[in-house]
């Protein structure tokens, strides 16, 4: 099913793409778009430069991608002389079309939507350049306190889930079967609530436990309604969770653009490693204005104890091979896709230097 609707998308992309094509024939017409760009424009003095407006697309708007929201607010961005417009897409599959139709010049979501649409035979795939996360950001929440949880504790419960193929259910089952439970047969899984409804079908007295993104998790705890006893992403490893990925032809054509962006980004994590996590929530609080402080230093501080963000932004090929381990498992996988051809660490590990 995930594997058709990735090839719906593509043919979608394809034809908006050609649409485009159609509509930008004459010479003359704009050439405002960061895609046609890579190092910026002379300004009327013919001096400096004009910054170079980038269209990031990201799946979701989440402190657990704080590093990224600390390079806007501290100004990192505008200091690699990018103009950065950021656009939420409200999920893989809407964000992996615009990048693929070229309303978004670069995408920012999980890697597994790349490799689905690499192996659906997209010429002009999407290539990872720059990881974020290196663990899943969700939580398994409790009715009450359980100090001496173990997975075990799960046989015979409900537990309110995931959408089936999305990271968050896959990485949960992953999980379950390191631990040898049967997520068919030795727990019922409920996937049949929405991602933003399952904390409140929870408070509600709906099943035994739920998983949960942040501020999900906290909010049921502050309420008194939940308590979290297991991290998802302490238990299954590191994990690519989230990256950023341009169409093949962008990076070949702007990788000025793509470096620039990748310092900017580089200056984040740098930020995040020497903070508190205190001074970081200080700093991204304008992006979540209906967040209090106090709840977003509390998130922020439970991703910063279960090491959520690394040092650089370097995509390993071992990470890789773990997240197709985890699709194999979940049965979305059939044919494993090449990591030389879907991820390049020339702008990481530069950004790093």
């Amino acid at each position: 099913m995930k594997k058709r609707l990735f090839a719906v998308l593509l043919v979608s992309a394809m034809i908006l793409t050609m649409l485009a094509a159609c509509s930008s024939s004459n010479p003359e017409a704009d050439q405002s778009t960061s895609g046609t760009a890579s190092s910026g424009s002379e300004n009327e003095s013919g001096n400096a430069k004009e910054p170079v407006n980038v269209i990031l697309n990201e799946v979701a708007h989440s402190i657990f991608y704080a590093p990224m929201y600390v390079a806007i607010e501290e100004g990192y961005f505008e200091e690699e002389g990018i103009d950065l417009e950021l656009v939420t897409g409200f999920g893989a599959d809407k964000t992996m079309t615009a990048v693929l139709s070229g309303s978004a010049d670069i995408g920012f979501m999980g890697s597994e939507a790349t490799i689905y649409t690499y192996n659906e035979g997209a010429k002009d795939y999407v290539v990872n350049f720059a990881q974020l996360t290196q663990r899943a950001g969700n939580f398994l929440v409790a009715r009450e306190e359980m100090p001496d949880f173990t997975w075990d504790d799960l046989k015979g419960k409900k537990v309110l889930g995931g959408r089936k193929g999305g990271m968050p259910e896959m990485v949960f089952e992953y999980i379950l079967k390191q631990n040898g439970i049967d997520p068919a047969k030795d727990l019922e899984i409920d996937q049949s609530i929405d991602f933003g409804s399952t904390a409140a079908a929870f408070s509600e007295g709906q099943a035994d436990f739920t998983v949960e993104f942040e501020p999900g998790a906290t909010n049921l705890e502050k309420e008194g309604k939940g308590y979290v006893v297991a991290s998802l992403g302490t238990d299954s490893g590191y994990v690519p969770y989230t990256a950023f990925s341009a169409k093949k032809s962008y990076i070949s054509q702007n990788p000025d653009v793509i470096q620039k962006f990748t310092n900017a980004l580089q200056k984040g994590m740098d930020y995040v490693q020497k903070h508190t996590p205190e001074e970081i929530a200080g700093v991204i609080a304008p992006q979540f204005k209906e967040t209090d402080l106090d709840t977003i230093t509390m998130i922020i501080t439970r991703y910063y104890d279960q090491d959520t963000w690394k040092e650089n932004l370097i995509f390993q090929e071992e990470s890789f091979d773990l997240l197709q381990d985890i699709l194999e498992e979940a049965g979305e996988l059939t044919k494993r896709a090449s990591y030389k051809d879907l991820v390049t660490t020339e702008y990481a590990e530069k950004a790093f230097q």
